[in-house]
């Protein structure tokens, strides 16, 4: 046995924090998995909309199209507009998130840091 063995290390350096629960792990894959799907379903609607409304004005470059065998025949303005919905529905959720670690009471500095002051 080495010293550089992870079995080795003094309890000092190994980590205070618990490991992350697998159903952490399970929700955030679950996350990456179906937010995407709902994007591009929203993308669709959301483009199929603009065609009569007229909301916005798509530029001529987007209005390409490839067939994909399962799903069909998608615009380029779906996979930009899905695109965005994943990066708003993402950013959405860090942000809650990150009101929610504030909220909760974290405590600003774990037992290895010095006192302030």
């Amino acid at each position: 046995m080495s010293k550089y063995d992870p079995t080795y290390q003094p309890k000092s350096r190994r980590s205070i924090l618990p490991p992350t629960h697998p159903v952490w792990r399970g929700i955030g894959c679950f996350l990456l998995i179906i937010i995407p799907i709902i994007a591009f379903a929203g993308a669709k609607l959301l483009v199929q909309a603009n065609r009569t409304r007229r909301w916005v004005q798509i530029p001529s470059e987007l209005t390409g199209s490839f067939i994909v065998p399962v799903i069909g025949r998608v615009f380029y303005a779906d996979l930009v507009v899905a695109f965005g919905l994943v990066f708003l529905v993402f950013a959405i959720i860090t942000v809650i998130y990150a009101i929610i670690y504030k909220v909760v009471g974290v405590p600003r500095y774990g037992p290895l840091d010095s006192p302030p002051g």
